[in-house]
């Protein structure tokens, strides 16, 4: 994987759908973009749109106008261009560490010592080694996430795409799990899409990160990350980390409101 591919526009990108009969507005001129070898997180009050976005670029569900490409390409539908990494483990559980990974490369058409060869390098990277023949079963919650990055991974995607897919670990193992997939972004210079409710975890992660407002959800503010690389946890303490902290903080807290408000005009 190089950093010449996995480049993402969004561009004046709309969602509506019906609703008990009326037609309700979910996403509002939505415009954000991904470079190629970037990680960039969306951050935002619940219910604001983050995963209809995600699940938008992942081509499960189709835009009511703007436009979203993939590398120049508009993206239509599902591909293996893009790896999808849910909260939700979904793994296979009859089959085996090393069978899961190499489920999309057998689709693909990928030979048995291409795909063992793929898996085996992936899942050492990951801290995975030694678990190929396990059952998810088997494994820790942590471990099971890793195994369904790895899955992601191994198709060769342009781009990953992440729908809060730490939050339900708990507090140590999602920092570790952040720290290897730091790793594992820097190895391979894929680019990341990264949605999470947590500010913290967004700007341990990302090089960039887009705060979007409650629904009809639209970006508010593109905050820059410019901490330098690589992050060790105490990176938090840092005068930088917690001036990003308190500006985010202060961005969603007005938005969370207006959500309230808007929830109690409604009921």
């Amino acid at each position: 994987m190089t950093s010449s591919v996995g480049h993402i526009e969004i561009r004046d990108l709309t969602l509506r759908f019906a609703q008990q009969g009326q037609s309700v507005q979910a996403l509002q001129g939505i415009t954000l973009d991904v470079h190629s070898g970037e990680f960039v997180s969306v951050i935002g009050p619940s219910g604001c749109g983050k995963s209809t976005l995600l699940n938008l670029v992942a081509g499960f569900i189709a835009p009511s106008g703007g436009s979203i490409t993939l590398d120049g390409k508009p993206i239509s539908g599902p591909g293996a261009d893009r790896g999808v990494v849910f909260q939700q483990y979904s793994l296979f559980p009859w089959k085996s560490v090393l069978d899961n990974v190499e489920f999309g490369l057998k689709l693909q058409g990928a030979d048995k010592r291409t795909r063992q060869q793929r898996a085996h390098h992936l899942l050492a990277l990951a801290g995975l080694g030694g678990f190929e023949n396990f059952y998810p079963s088997q494994l820790s919650g942590g471990m099971k996430q890793r195994v369904g990055i790895v899955r992601a991974l191994a198709a060769n995607p342009r781009i990953l795409l992440m729908d809060e897919p730490f939050g339900a670990l708990d507090t140590q193992t999602r920092a570790l799990m952040q720290q290897m997939l730091t790793e594992l972004w820097q190895t391979l210079g894929i680019s990341v899409l990264f949605i999470t409710h947590d500010i913290d975890e967004a700007i341990f992660l990302s090089d960039r990160i887009y705060v979007m407002t409650a629904r009809p959800g639209t970006i508010k503010a593109a905050l820059p990350v410019t901490l330098k690389r690589p992050r060790l946890p105490d990176v938090v303490l840092s005068p930088a980390f917690l001036e990003i902290r308190a500006r985010l903080h202060g961005l969603i807290a007005g938005e969370r409101q207006h959500a309230f408000s808007t929830e109690l005009v409604v009921a």
